[in-house]
């Protein structure tokens, strides 16, 4: 089996984060959000990946990920350009994939379980398809699962505003290559894009077997600044099993629950860390900071004097200013510098890279 991985689109509910990036490279608890999609892939045994790029910074991706050996990976790029749907973009695989089964997994989704499970489940089938559902709350937003009296699954509603059940489409879907003929019979939606949805459905329509697998824990499409900050949160609670110390906690400094501190950093002696929390390299938590839980701060920062929570704070940061920041979202190369008297005052803060703030 192979994978496909996607990593396009505009990403417009995440701006300006994604006016200079992509918004599967956005990190949550130390990594970016497609760096998860693939090594979820490997735990499944998949080791061939094609990555199809988008028109926002494609060459951030390659400069990330490169070949895809320092993952035990095979990496292929493959530019997809302006968005002209999910079908479109997973019929330029097609080369890539030949007669091969693959999965598709959309680079800016989070699944607790993985799919190691479904794709041996997959890959031990003769379904010419299988997608993954999850229950949500407000079903219209995605797309969802129709199923028969039987349990069966009858057909797929893209957005529906009467949603015929609360089952909703995750970004992971497993092929035969089966699926390429369907794309290629499929007309632009009213949005002017290759729908996946449809695609499914002419399989189902055509008779073809299209399995479903529920998945277990949660699932989070990281579309908005609340989905990456409650996915960072998820994921320190879930993966963040133990304490990993590879920098300096200095005599003085009090650290309670799962810390990851990355190699070189520093955590003063008049510093509070309450994890979990994570805190990559060469990054100085100074005199005076708390760092409480579900933060995640990047590598070569400098956080002096101030009250972090709930937050993600991206590379090569400086915070100086003795404020409280919770629930926010901070591009690389910030600088948020001290023009304040008397009590901290709290701030929620969406930044992209660069941002200078003088307060």
């Amino acid at each position: 089996m192979k994978g496909v991985l996607l990593h396009g689109g505009y990403g417009t509910r995440l701006r300006p984060l994604t006016h200079t990036g992509p918004k599967q490279l956005i990190p949550v608890a130390g990594k970016p959000i497609s760096q998860f999609c693939l090594e979820e892939m490997r735990a499944a045994g998949i080791v061939e990946v094609a990555v199809i790029l988008g028109s926002v910074a494609p060459e951030k991706v390659r400069e990330y990920y490169g070949d895809g050996s320092k993952m035990g990976l095979t990496i292929h790029y493959i530019d997809q350009g302006e968005p002209r749907g999910l079908a479109h973009a997973v019929y330029l695989a097609r080369e890539f994939v030949q007669k091969d089964t693959f999965v598709v997994y959309l680079g800016d989704n989070l699944l607790k379980g993985g799919i190691a499970e479904a794709a041996e489940e997959f890959s031990s089938s003769n379904a010419d398809a299988m997608v993954l559902l999850s229950e949500v709350k407000q079903p219209e937003r995605f797309g969802v699962a129709k199923f028969d009296k039987h349990g069966k699954l009858e057909a797929l509603v893209e957005k529906p505003k009467q949603p015929p059940s609360s089952f909703a489409l995750v970004g992971v879907y497993f092929f035969s290559p089966v699926i390429f003929d369907a794309i290629e019979k499929l007309k632009p939606s009213g949005r002017g894009e290759l729908e996946i949805t449809e695609a499914i459905q002419t399989l189902l329509t055509n008779g073809r077997r299209v399995q479903h697998k529920f998945v277990k824990g949660w699932w989070k499409d990281t579309g908005t600044v609340e989905d990456i900050i409650e996915a960072n949160r998820l994921i320190l609670e879930d993966r963040l099993e133990n304490s990993d110390i590879r920098g300096q906690i200095e005599q003085g400094a009090v650290v309670e629950g799962r810390l990851r501190l990355g190699t070189k950093s520093r955590v003063s002696k008049t510093a509070t860390v309450r994890g979990p929390v994570s805190i990559g390299e060469n990054t100085l938590i100074g005199d005076g900071t708390c760092v409480a839980p579900y933060t995640s701060i990047g590598s070569s920062c400098v956080i002096i004097g101030c009250e972090v929570e709930n937050t993600i704070i991206m590379d090569k940061c400086k915070i100086t200013a003795p404020i409280r920041i919770s629930n926010s979202l901070i591009g690389p190369e910030t600088e948020i510098v001290n023009n304040v008297s008397g009590e901290p005052k709290g701030y929620r803060l969406i930044l992209g890279e660069r941002s200078t703030i003088v307060l």
